[in-house]
């Protein structure tokens, strides 16, 4: 996730802080004014975004505050995505969307965990967020509506693509049975053609099944099809506008669409440190005392953007072989299967920051070639 940077505001100032521990049926809210303030901890039906209109007007005159002070409040990143976000903002409320992952927990073996304890927990580190205090946790980066909705093509294509592998590997499962194997090429019926060990046509029943599975296939194929259609319409309707990574050879229209969907431009990154970040590639060093190790990468980034990344390594490293990035790449990592398969990572890494910088400033990474147009 990539941590947001947001003007400072002073705890003194009257202000209403609330946290949101959402859940199926219910949220649990906790609100408070300030460090010395005890919170105070309500619930409301999930999604009743009218009464927690009604519970910020009680919280207000509960902590003495006026009518119209700012309010601020969190809630963790999860399964009911930006939705709620997009209403508190409509509602004049400032407020942030939590990674995970980035919230400090108590480290002992067993801790207690409710939904009360944890907005608790996370109201008062919003007050230590809005006081001034750094590295508390870290903020997503919110997309837009359009961005969001973007994002489910590339997805569903990824979901759908897996699903017809699972396909294809039960029927190669079932034919093992009998001794068979899918045949590479398939016309009309083709499991009718097939024989078993002996000799003898599959089972009725079996061929049945594999017609049903070849229906589930084909229809599988026919929206793996369309989707792939929107995509390439769409990268090159982002191509047409300026610098693309598409227009650099090695890089596909699959992996183009991937990575505008998952924002390596809607996200906005400042630095190559959030690009690795957002992907995952970044080091984790172990330092504490005389002990110095590299643990390797933190792997915590998007997993569609890492497996991205590595295949676009591997095609970058076969299609751009004069680029500087494969000739370091060679010369580091070329002697052996187990180093190569170590190095491609680095690879990776390198060149998402590149893609990033040639799609926001149009520098062609050193040695790369365009695609002819």
């Amino acid at each position: 996730m990539i941590a947001t940077t947001r003007p400072e505001m002073s705890v003194s100032e009257p202000t209403l802080f609330v946290a949101f521990e959402l859940g199926k049926k219910e949220w649990k809210l906790a609100l408070t004014s300030g460090f010395a303030a005890s919170p105070w901890v309500k619930s409301v039906a999930s999604g009743d975004l009218t009464v927690v209109a009604r519970v910020l007007t009680a919280a207000r005159a509960r902590f003495g505050l006026l009518a119209t002070a700012p309010v601020v409040s969190c809630y963790e990143a999860g399964r009911d995505g930006f939705w709620i976000h997009r209403a508190l903002v409509a509602m004049r409320v400032d407020n942030r969307v939590v990674d995970s992952a980035s919230i400090e927990v108590n480290r002992r073996a067993r801790r207690a965990k409710t939904d009360r304890i944890d907005a608790l927990k996370l109201v008062r580190m919003l007050v230590r967020v809005c006081g001034g205090e750094r590295d508390v946790w870290r903020e997503v980066r919110i997309p837009t509506v359009a961005a969001e909705a973007a994002r489910q093509v590339s997805r569903e294509r990824t979901a759908l693509v897996e699903e017809r592998t699972r396909v294809f590997n039960q029927m190669r499962s079932w034919l093992m049975l009998y001794g068979a194997v899918l045949p590479a090429s398939r016309a009309q019926g083709w499991w009718t053609t097939v024989r078993d060990w002996t000799g003898d046509p599959l089972p009725g029943s079996v061929q049945a099944r594999i017609a049903r599975a070849e229906e589930r296939a084909a229809l599988l194929e026919t929206q793996i099809a369309a989707l792939e259609a929107h995509q390439e319409a769409q990268v090159a309707a982002a191509a047409s506008g300026g610098p693309c990574v598409g227009h650099l050879k090695g890089v596909g229209t699959t992996s183009t669409a991937v990575l505008i969907d998952e924002g390596l431009l809607w996200r906005e990154f400042r630095n190559r440190r959030q690009i690795g970040g957002w992907v995952g590639f970044a080091p984790t060093p172990f330092q504490s005392g005389e002990q110095t190790r590299e643990q390797g990468i933190s792997r915590a980034g998007n997993p569609r953007v890492q497996s991205i990344a590595v295949q676009l390594a591997w095609s970058w490293v076969r299609w751009q072989p004069s680029s500087a990035l494969t000739q370091w790449f060679l010369a580091r990592f070329g002697r052996g299967k187990r180093l190569r398969r170590i190095g491609i990572v680095a690879v990776a890494r390198k060149l998402l920051i590149a893609l990033w910088r040639y799609a926001t400033t149009g520098v062609v990474p050193t040695g790369a070639v365009l695609k002819v147009a």
